[in-house]
Parts: C-alpha cells; structure tokens; sequence
C-alpha cells in the first residue's frame, strides 16, 4: 500500500522513520521531497538536510510549491504536526500526492536524524 493513500479524502500521516526513508535520510534513494511548513525564523534555526522550505502561511495565501517540490510526492513536516496536517490537507485538495509527519521535526531531531541550520551547522528545533 502507498503511504499517499487518502481514506475519505483526508491525507495519510506517517512517522518520522517513514519520512526519513523515503526523503532519502534513511540510506536509501528518495523517492518523495520533505516539505517543511515552518515559518522562515523556525526553517532558519534548524531544518532537516534537503528538505524544500514553503510556511504554511504562504501556502493558504495561495503561494505555489518550490520548483524542487512540484510534480512529486510530498512528505509534509512542521514543528510538531498540526501546521503539516493542515498543509497537507491544502496540497491535497489542489491535486498534490502529501502526508504529514506524526511528531515533526521535535520527533525528527529527537530519532537522531540531521539538523542543519541556515548556514549549514548543527541547527536547533525552534
């Protein structure tokens, strides 16, 4: 089964591990990009590696996906859940493959996975 399954037209959620593999933190080839949905100060102080940044708020403002983001599944992350799921639930209803990520980056950092900050050291969950 896809992890990009909908039931009654609400988008899939998926752990941490899951976003992790299939973003290609895992090891392994990515087949899905990580959306990460925070605002820029939160994106700034720390954000997973190869993750494409678009805040939710420009998102419901009507803003387009990134160009590395359009015409791929997406992975969506925040801080903790809240702000993915609804973003999530905004690509879905605009015809975007999505899910968000049960825990966000709080799950993300805390499974060890990379933090990087805007200049590209050890970034901080904001």
């Amino acid at each position: 089964m896809s992890i990009f399954r909908r039931e009654r037209g609400a988008p899939g959620r998926v752990s941490v591990r899951v976003a992790a593999e299939r973003t290609g933190h895992g090891g392994g080839g990515a087949d899905a990009v990580l959306l990460d949905v925070r605002e820029p100060y939160e994106w700034q102080a720390g954000h997973a590696p190869r993750a494409v940044h678009l805040s939710l708020s420009a998102l419901a403002a009507g803003a387009g996906l990134p160009t590395g983001a359009q015409a791929r599944p997406l992975i969506v992350i925040c801080r903790s859940g809240n702000r993915s799921r609804q973003a999530a639930e905004l690509l879905v209803a605009r015809g975007s493959q999505a899910v968000d990520v049960i825990g966000g980056m709080r799950d993300w950092a805390a499974a060890g996975l990379p933090v990087v900050d805007a200049r590209g050291g050890n970034g901080t969950i904001a």
